[in-house]
């Protein structure tokens, strides 16, 4: 359906009678005027929206921190000193080893779960103040631990505050970003993760050589600056414009998005942008109302079981594809094989015949290729879209890990004398994590926080980032095990899950590169029948009907 844009000339809208400002399933530059060039070099014509987007993301650092310090932690004597249930001396080291890696992803299930309403309830801003104390209370407790029960604890609690995190960020990001350089700024969110990977692994690489328990005290320890960085920085950052206009705060969420633009309310962009949302919210809050009509009275029970009924509308026709791409991508960037890389790197490197020294060096240079892998995407995301980026790294990342099983598979019992099969295999991780870097690091962490539509979108994010964590949880448990009872059979099992992506990817996960987060109905095809395309066309009217340009 063709829409006429609205142009600079008129800066208000209600005069452009009859025309809509949605039912777009292009992007945005092919038919309204745009806030800058889509990709990396529209960031500098929105620079404040790219700063709040950076600051935002310095969640997803917490989360990279606790990987990188975990990975060398627990092969560190004087770690295993104190901790000895995961020792290779134990008889149960492979499972409490696992245990205690996996209590930070079940931890942050529950989080994540939790911000799908909080988010909604008390703005993505101060549910991110929340998150914030939770993990700096998880933090204090794992920097102090004593025991191996205190820690596993210590561990869950700081989960929490980092699944919050890890679903809000981004969701707060998308909110804000203009459609031409979405993208771009989603990927700040991966990128300050593996950023956060490669500052503590190195920093704890260094404070390996500290005699006695702070070696490993000390990088926990660190973990609580960004955190307070991000609390305290997070009270000076606006709201997010369509979180306001969800709650009918229209005026501002009008003054939010003009901040945000660095442009004037009255700009005619900043106005169609403004009628976007409004028109996209009263529809899904009008779907929502026919769909249950018996939950309108606005008393207490009738909000609690509304509630719950929204989370199963995630699963209902208007949404059910949508969550499903977002639960899918989650699903597979785990069983590519990515966190048992980081988690256990120096475990693989040791099966490819490496020293114990060389596999702590090659762990951290794992780390620093896929942060390379990621920077790229900065480029790339806005530029070639969603799609082409997952399809070719799904490719790349099965020939590599087929490639790694057969020479692990058939060289691992004698590596002395096949040091060049040894360092081959080694070649082909990093250039594993390099495509994971620029592909399904950066994509599973975007795309979710953009296809949910208004009313639902905080709460498909929620399902989404729970299933990352969910998922994270099994690798995490299951990795120790498959690599020690296995060998090969690990790489060869990655591989399979790599191969299946790359088929899910082509027949189920559409473009999203460019479009508004208002257009996603047109993306998934959710709008399909002519009475919901009047209606919403109705809605449009109205709101240019009774609009008032004095009123900005």
């Amino acid at each position: 359906m063709a829409a006429k844009a609205v142009t600079k000339e008129s800066d208000d809208p209600a005069q452009d009678n009859g025309n809509t400002f949605i039912h777009h399933a292009e992007p945005v530059w092919e038919h309204r005027e745009t806030y800058g060039p889509p990709g990396f070099k529209g960031v500098f014509m929105s620079s404040y929206a790219a700063l709040c987007a950076a600051f935002a993301a310095i969640g997803g650092m917490i989360f990279g921190y606790d990987q990188g310090v975990v990975s060398i932690v627990l092969v560190m004597p004087q770690f295993l000193s104190r901790f000895s249930q995961v020792s290779e001396s134990s008889s149960s080291a492979g499972f409490d080893k696992g245990l205690l890696t996996a209590m930070i992803e079940l931890g942050a299930l529950i989080g994540a779960l939790n911000q799908g309403w909080m988010a909604d309830k008390i703005s993505r801003k101060y549910s991110i103040i929340v998150a914030v104390i939770i993990f700096t209370v998880g933090s204090a407790l794992q920097t102090g631990s004593i025991s191996y029960a205190m820690l596993v604890v210590a561990r869950l609690i700081g989960g929490i505050g980092i699944g919050m995190l890890s679903m809000v960020a981004p969701l707060y990001i998308s909110e804000i970003s203009p459609p031409e350089i979405r993208g771009v700024l989603l990927v700040l969110e991966e990128l300050s993760i593996v950023t956060g990977i490669v500052i503590a692994y190195w920093i704890t690489y260094g404070a390996r050589y500290i005699a006695g328990e702070w070696a490993w005290r000390l990088p926990f320890l660190l973990q609580l600056i960004p955190g307070f960085v991000l609390g305290a920085g997070i009270l000076f950052l606006p709201f997010s414009p369509r979180w306001l206009i969800s709650k009918g705060r229209d005026a501002e969420g009008l003054k939010a998005l003009g901040r945000l633009r660095r442009l004037p309310t009255t700009d005619s962009r900043v106005q169609h942008e403004w009628f976007d949302i409004r028109a996209e919210v009263a529809f899904h809050k009008e779907t929502s109302a026919l769909r249950h009509p018996e939950l309108q009275d606005r008393s207490a029970m009738s909000r609690i079981e509304l509630e719950i009924a929204s989370w199963t509308d995630c699963f209902r026709r208007g949404c059910w594809r949508r969550t499903h791409v977002g639960v899918g991508l989650m699903f597979f960037q785990q069983f590519l094989g990515i966190n048992a890389l980081i988690y256990y790197s120096p475990t693989l490197f040791s099966t490819m015949g490496l020293s114990y020294s060389m596999t702590l060096i090659m762990s951290g240079v794992l780390n620093v290729t896929q942060l390379v892998g990621v920077t790229t995407s900065l480029w790339t995301m806005d530029r070639f879209g969603r799609r082409p980026l997952l399809l070719w790294g799904s490719f790349l990342m099965t020939v590599s890990h087929f490639i790694i099983a057969i020479l692990v598979g058939k060289f691992s019992s004698d590596w002395p004398h096949h040091r060049a099969a040894g360092w081959v295999s080694v070649a082909f991780l990093l250039f594993y994590m390099l495509s994971f870097g620029s592909s399904w690091g950066p994509v599973p962490w975007a795309m979710p926080s953009e296809i949910f539509p208004s009313s639902l979108r905080a709460k498909g994010v929620a399902l989404s980032t729970c299933s990352n964590w969910l998922n994270n949880f099994i690798i995490g448990l299951i990795t120790p095990p498959l690599v020690q009872n296995t060998g090969f059979g690990a790489y060869t099992f990655f591989a399979i899950f790599c191969l299946l992506s790359l088929v899910w990817t082509f027949y189920f996960v559409p473009e999203t590169r460019g479009r508004t987060l208002e257009a996603m109905d047109h993306i998934f095809k959710d709008i399909n029948s002519e009475q919901e395309e009047a209606r919403r066309k109705a809605i449009e009217h109205e709101l240019i009907r009774n609009h008032d340009p004095t009123s900005n």
